[in-house]
């Protein structure tokens, strides 16, 4: 094992740690960990395990999705310029009646994993998106009036 300073776990140690075991889905407590200490800095980062995924939330707003212990963001039309590296990934994305349906989640490179700064610029992009389609799901949605005939 690797000598780390003051009982810290090294890169190398926690790289092996958030390998997904047989199985698993969505994101190991190793990359859950890892993932919650690299985003502190956009705020309180929680968990939640949803549809067989794991949800990634900051302040109750959620950013990502990790499946397999990969990292996925939301992408929008306001950042997607920023995230233009991750095109060559296909997006998250699900089988519906013979359909693949994609997401608007797109894949991290894993080079991000090792340099934490830009995961956080890609993670705070992301969580502009997220704010801005939970601000589009609270507009109340104005309904037409009916006649009624009396």
């Amino acid at each position: 094992m690797i000598a780390s300073p003051a009982g810290s776990t090294t890169r190398l140690e926690t790289r092996a740690r958030m390998r997904p075991s047989e199985g698993q889905h969505g994101a190991s407590r190793g990359f859950a960990e890892f993932l919650r200490e690299q985003l502190a800095p956009l705020g309180h980062i929680t968990m939640r395990r949803m549809f067989g995924m794991t949800g990634v939330f900051c302040d109750g707003v959620m950013l990502g999705v990790v499946t397999e212990n990969i990292l996925y963001v939301r992408v929008d039309d306001h950042n997607r310029a920023t995230f233009k590296e991750a095109e060559s990934f296909p997006p998250l994305n699900y089988e519906k009646k013979g359909r693949t349906i994609d997401l608007s989640f797109w894949r991290v490179p894993e080079r991000l994993m090792d340099e934490p700064d830009e995961l956080v610029i890609w993670a705070r992009a992301a969580l502009a998106a997220a704010h801005r389609v939970a601000a589009k799901r609270a507009r109340p949605v104005r309904r037409r009036k009916t006649l009624r005939s009396t």
